[in-house]
């Protein structure tokens, strides 16, 4: 019989989760926003490699973690964070992914200290619709797109949580109200049972940057930065049809244009065009947006103390056996 998810959670309270030691939880429950799964940061026995840490949450059904976790390893991307490593059948669910030293979005405002920066904003939602656009490209609907599921990194965003409204109940089955999902960030038709299509990623893409520039998901529309106002209202269309083609939100996502170079013309010159990979889908902008300063300096100094911090950190020492 498959071990559960209490066995899961068991184990991860007691400091272990498959072959790795829990140094630590990597979310802070005080942020308010839903996570779709446990995470912590753990370290192999030998002490050679770190690790984050997913264990599905009390209640959810570990075939569907652990199917969505195996279907991630394929993921493609520098700021996607498909998982390495799942456990073995029959064992408590839990999967891995390498480490890097990262915050997820809702800690990030923390300790900012409110709503992100525009450019930070910008350069975030360039990272996130390329990771999309690869994933769509490979067939896949990423149905889990939230604050939580943005983990920030100092080179850039990481994208996680992949399938967490599939894995937190089956199509057809409403999702409104579900342990781990932020309702803010579930699209309409997924809330309601719905299967998950790339319109609604980019739902929950605009809900995700709607709340990194306001610290709310469903803003009202005058508090949305005015830059960012038009492109983010679109993604939240309720209509999936009405919603924006990656092309057109990497365009409105781009550098503000500054002032005309002197003999420019008052238009200034014109938006550079949208970059495509080798399968002919726009790509590459993210990586001119993630120049040094992409993320506010508070934000970098957080990174480095937990780097610090793990690097100084010892194993946990296991219980003595009983006689």
């Amino acid at each position: 019989m498959p071990a559960s998810v209490a066995d899961a959670e068991g184990r991860a309270r007691r400091g272990a989760t498959g072959p790795y030691s829990v140094l630590r939880e990597l979310d802070d429950a005080a942020s308010g926003i839903p996570v779709p799964e446990r995470r912590f940061i753990g370290r192999s026995a030998d002490g050679d490699r770190t690790v984050l840490i997913g264990v599905p949450l009390p209640g959810a059904d570990p075939g569907r973690f652990l199917a969505e976790a195996e279907t991630s390893r394929y993921l493609l991307g520098p700021w996607s964070s498909p998982a390495t490593e799942v456990a073995a059948p029959g064992d408590a669910p839990w999967h891995a992914r390498p480490y890097v030293p990262v915050l997820p979005l809702p800690a990030a405002l923390t300790v900012h200290g409110g709503p992100l920066p525009e450019r930070t904003v910008r350069a975030l939602g360039a990272a996130l619709v390329e990771t999309l656009v690869i994933g769509h490209g490979q067939g896949l609907a990423h149905a889990g797109v939230s604050p939580a599921a943005v983990l920030l990194a100092a080179d850039g965003p990481r994208l996680t949580c992949f399938g967490a409204a599939r894995a937190a109940a089956e199509d057809g089955t409403p999702r409104s109200g579900l342990p781990g999902l932020e309702s803010g960030s579930l699209p309409p038709e997924q809330a309601n049972g719905g299967r998950p299509h790339p319109t609604g990623d980019v739902y929950a893409l605009g809900a995700t940057l709607a709340y990194a520039a306001t610290g709310y998901t469903v803003p009202e529309r005058e508090e949305l930065p005015a830059a960012l106002r038009a492109v983010v209202t679109a993604c939240l269309s309720r209509d999936p049809a009405a919603r924006p083609r990656p092309a057109e939100l990497l365009d409105a996502l781009g550098p503000v244009a500054g002032p005309p170079a002197p003999g420019a013309g008052a238009a200034g010159p014109p938006r550079p065009a949208t970059v495509l990979d080798a399968a002919g889908n726009p790509a590459g902008r993210a990586a001119a947006l993630l120049s040094p300063g992409w993320l506010p300096g508070r934000i970098i100094a957080a990174l480095a103390r937990q780097s610090a911090e793990l690097l100084a950190a010892t194993l946990p020492v296991p219980p003595a056996p009983q006689d």
